[in-house]
């Protein structure tokens, strides 16, 4: 024996707290803004408008992302600091039940009675472990780690962007040829579903492929679309 604990493994993040709005939300950009290009390509072949139609998706999305994320990251971090203050104020008024409740909380645990009630008396004698401990075993929030909305926002807004000029990088170097957006485009999807699979249960080739069937199948519905729109000449 070496004298101190090993570490046999380690686990992945499975809160998902930097993917969702990284990884999905350049997900998100790719897929609505070059369904939106090829839509807009099959009814026309006016690069001026194509260009026009994908930055103006690209900028729309990315600001309603951001200030979508903004808004619900600011509604659950306030939900969660209303709950924290009412759990602060039954700790200053009811010590002894809240001690007597953490107690329970860890015999339904499989901790022993009689160390449960050590434990918690340890922790209660430090009102603010004892505040983040009741926090996580009640409302499974740690008050020293809420979720930042500006974080949030800027980091949606970034990667949407960022997802969204891939199937207009072509267009922007005067490439006006809708198969070099979609080649651009395919490839980024499955290098964003094979990067997912880094955090996920499944193999890099399975979440690349799934990623790349649902851009492709959402970009040429939009395209069937946008031709038959631009066939009839409405």
């Amino acid at each position: 024996m070496t004298g101190r604990a090993e570490q046999h493994h380690q686990h992945r993040d499975v809160t998902g707290g930097w993917l969702r709005p990284s990884v999905f939300g350049a997900m998100d950009g790719l897929v609505s803004n070059f369904a939106l290009i090829a839509g807009v390509a099959g009814g026309t072949s006016d690069t001026t408008i194509i260009l026009l139609a994908g930055g103006a998706g690209l900028a729309a999305g990315a600001f309603s992302m951001a200030g979508g994320e903004y808004v619900s990251v600011a509604s659950q971090r306030e939900l969660a600091l209303a709950e924290i203050a009412v759990e602060r104020r039954e700790l200053e008024r009811h010590p002894e039940a809240e001690q007597a409740e953490l107690a329970q909380a860890l015999v339904d645990q499989g901790v022993a009675p009689d160390t449960a009630a050590e434990v918690a008396a340890q922790i209660s004698r430090d009102p603010e472990r004892a505040l983040r401990v009741h926090s996580r075993n009640e409302l499974g929030v740690d008050p020293a780690d809420l979720p930042s909305p500006t974080v949030a926002a800027v980091s949606s807004f970034l990667s949407f962007a960022a997802g969204a000029i891939l199937p207009l990088v072509s267009y922007l170097f005067g490439v006006a040829e809708l198969w070099v957006s979609a080649v651009v485009s395919c490839v980024a999807l499955f290098g964003a579903g094979a990067l997912v699979s880094t955090v996920t249960a499944r193999t890099w080739w399975y979440s690349g492929l799934r990623q790349l069937l649902v851009g492709a199948l959402a970009a040429g519905l939009t395209f069937a679309l946008g031709n038959l729109i631009g066939a009839a000449g409405l």
